[in-house]
C-alpha cells in the first residue's frame, strides 16, 4: 500500500492512478484526514457479445423473420 501527500498527488496524478491499479493507495491531507483510493473495473454489459460471421444478407434475415411471422 502507497501512502502519498494531497501536494504529492496533485503533482503526479496519472502516476497515482496507474499504481491504484495494482494496489491500493492512501492520500493524507494537511488537516490529517486520510482518503483511500482503490482502483474499481467497470461491470460487463451482458449485452457485450462478439458477433458472428455470416453470408447472410440482410434480405436473408428480413425473409426468414417474415417466414416465422406467417406460420
Amino acid at each position: 500500500m502507497k501512502v502519498y501527500t494531497y501536494s504529492e498527488v496533485r503533482q503526479q496524478l496519472s502516476k497515482v492512478l496507474d499504481i491504484a491499479r495494482k494496489e491500493e493507495v492512501i492520500i493524507k491531507r494537511k488537516g490529517g484526514e486520510t482518503f483511500l483510493l482503490v482502483f474499481k473495473k467497470a461491470p460487463k454489459s451482458p449485452f457485450d457479445v462478439h458477433g458472428v460471421r455470416t453470408s447472410a444478407t440482410t434480405g436473408d434475415i428480413l425473409e426468414a423473420i417474415r417466414e416465422t411471422r406467417s406460420r
